[in-house]
């Protein structure tokens, strides 16, 4: 007997559960970047996305715009895929997501802000084998309380943390991050 597979089943879950989160965000927060992006990816890294979006409608977990009043943005590294990032992860099933987005960027840079609001806010679409979904990606802003970085990741993901002023060229997401500085700082 063939096994069947429920993947469409899954993926159609995800949509819906993502819809409804995104608007939850569209409507609880003002003056925010949009964007959007889609990603093919393996049958099984399909899967476990979508079962993250079908749980909270977050493929990725929520993330932190930390920044110094200078306009300064913190990033972290990830060595292993030599990129520069947002500090930010999965949420806890008890978390709010910002509360996650505080945790890890805590974990990651060792340090909180005050969170504005919502900087930014993406939607990222996956595909492989004929199926297709999407979740959300929540960025929040906020002004750093301290400047004194220190990586304290459990996952061993992050290896550094820095201020830049000019972002790396190898920094994920560059192009939405300058868009939102410009927007923030008018730069």
């Amino acid at each position: 007997m063939t096994a069947v597979d429920n993947l469409w089943y899954l993926a159609t879950e995800a949509r819906q559960e993502a819809e409804q989160v995104y608007h939850r965000f569209a409507d609880e927060y003002d003056d925010f970047v949009e964007f959007r992006t889609a990603r093919t990816v393996s049958r099984d890294r399909f899967r476990t996305v979508a079962e993250r979006i079908e749980a909270q409608g977050l493929p990725y977990g929520a993330h932190t715009l930390a920044y110094r009043p200078s306009g300064e943005l913190l990033l972290v590294e990830q060595a292993a895929i030599d990129t520069w990032v947002l500090p930010g992860g999965e949420v806890e099933p008890d978390e709010s997501v910002r509360e996650g987005a505080r945790r890890e960027l805590g974990e990651e840079a060792g340090i909180d802000v005050t969170y504005d609001g919502l900087g930014v806010l993406g939607e990222v679409r996956f595909h492989s084998d004929g199926h297709e979904t999407w979740g959300v990606l929540p960025i929040f802003e906020g002004q750093a309380e301290s400047t004194d970085l220190a990586v304290c990741d459990p996952d061993g993901e992050i290896t550094d943390a820095r201020w830049f002023d000019e972002l790396p060229e190898n920094t994920r997401d560059r192009s939405v991050l300058r868009e939102w500085r410009r927007d923030r700082f008018g730069e």
